[in-house]
């Protein structure tokens, strides 16, 4: 089994993954409703993709490749508009959110093919817990060294992109405390956390090979990493993102990645050293567990400081990158939320303790998708 080359990219270039709730409409409980969906959708033209995730609850949208900030919003917006004009047709609802908010996994079906039945049968349980929603972002990188480099740099702004993107504070009915409590069902899989520190390909390679040869991987889908190498795309892939509730926000953290991809690939800010991670697992926590209000723990001079705080401080210093990117309108949906409610994990518990009915906020987390602007609870 080899991990095979890195195809050509181009530097900085994105794409975005986006897995969402299907939801029927008379209770708002997650709907088995994927295979009809797929169905409609694919008579579409799309600038991107929609494919089926591994519960038939749940459905995956992809667009092409971007180079801009704007360019990730307009195909986000016509993929979104064809999927929900196709759900009203048979009935259902799609909603952001890291999370449902009161579905039971054990009455998930798996959808069939070979890799999820593959999956499934490897994972037990844990493949219908699995029934989570996130966004993956993936960053075109000229070379497989440089985009091992830019792995490791972006690790150190894992917090800041959980705290910001946090929309999974329920679990099955109930509270859980988090902000995004998505990210505990990914770390009960084996091969989730961190990648190793390994800054060149060949390294890379050699680290493969041992674990191809031991039988546990047969590719790098097998890798849960916060951030992984994608070889066949020429990208380095950022999966700790909770899915946003609405596309705007979708393509500003898209935005946000591609800055901090630039800052770090140009300015290198920071040079990459395995004892970055020392308080790596602690800063995660914090982010899952309080959003924005978390701590963080600098990895380089060990000073204690919020989350909220330390964004506000790296996007003053995107800022010419945002500029050079013509990603200003990025940063700026993501400062007004920094000053205003916050993220979207607590835009969901003000819904919920206004309204007292966790299907109610399912609602009105559809309408925000569907791109409605007048609900209850808006900001």
């Amino acid at each position: 089994m080899s991990l095979g080359n890195f195809a050509e990219s181009r530097a900085l270039s994105m794409g975005v993954e986006l897995e969402l709730q299907i939801v029927n409409l008379h209770d708002f409980d997650l709907s088995p409703g994927s295979s009809d969906l797929l169905r409609l959708v694919g008579k579409r033209k799309l600038p991107g993709l929609v494919t089926p995730e591994i519960t038939d609850s749940m459905i995956e949208l992809c667009t092409g490749v971007c180079t801009s900030h704007a360019e990730v919003l307009s195909q986000l917006t016509e993929i979104r508009d064809a999927l929900v004009q196709c759900a009203a047709q048979l009935n259902l609802g799609l909603s952001g959110g890291g999370t449902h908010p009161f579905q039971q996994w054990s009455e998930r079906r798996i959808y069939d093919t070979p890799r999820f039945h593959q999956v499934a049968e490897l994972y037990g349980y844990l493949s219908k817990q699995f029934t989570i929603f996130g966004q993956h972002v993936h960053i075109g990188c000229p070379g497989p060294d440089q985009a091992l480099v830019l792995l490791h740099g972006l690790s150190r702004f894992i917090p800041h992109l959980i705290a910001l993107s946090a929309s999974s504070p329920f679990v099955q009915g109930t509270d859980t405390g988090f902000h995004s409590a998505r990210l505990n069902s990914v770390f009960a899989f084996p091969l989730s956390g961190r990648a190793p520190f390994v800054l060149n390909w060949d390294d890379f390679n050699v680290f493969f090979d041992k674990m191809a040869r031991t039988g546990v991987v047969k590719s790098m889908k097998d890798f849960y990493w916060d951030i992984r190498p994608k070889p066949e795309y020429g990208t380095i892939e950022v999966r700790v993102l909770d899915t946003p509730l609405t596309i705007e926000k979708a393509a500003a953290m898209a935005g946000l990645v591609q800055c901090l991809a630039r800052w770090i690939s140009l300015e290198q800010p920071f040079e990459p050293a395995e004892d970055d991670y020392l308080p790596y697992t602690f800063n995660r926590f914090q982010a899952c567990r309080f959003g924005l209000d978390g701590t963080f723990v600098d990895p380089k001079t060990g000073e204690h400081r919020t989350l909220r705080d330390d964004i506000a401080t790296t996007l003053a210093a995107l800022a010419p990158h945002a500029q050079a990117l013509h990603a200003e309108a990025a940063l700026v949906y993501l400062q007004g939320e920094l000053a205003d409610q916050g993220n979207d994990a607590t835009w969901i518990r003000g819904v919920a303790q206004h309204e007292r009915l966790l299907p109610e906020v399912v609602r009105q987390q559809c309408q925000r998708w569907a791109g409605h602007s007048r609900f209850h609870g808006s900001r």
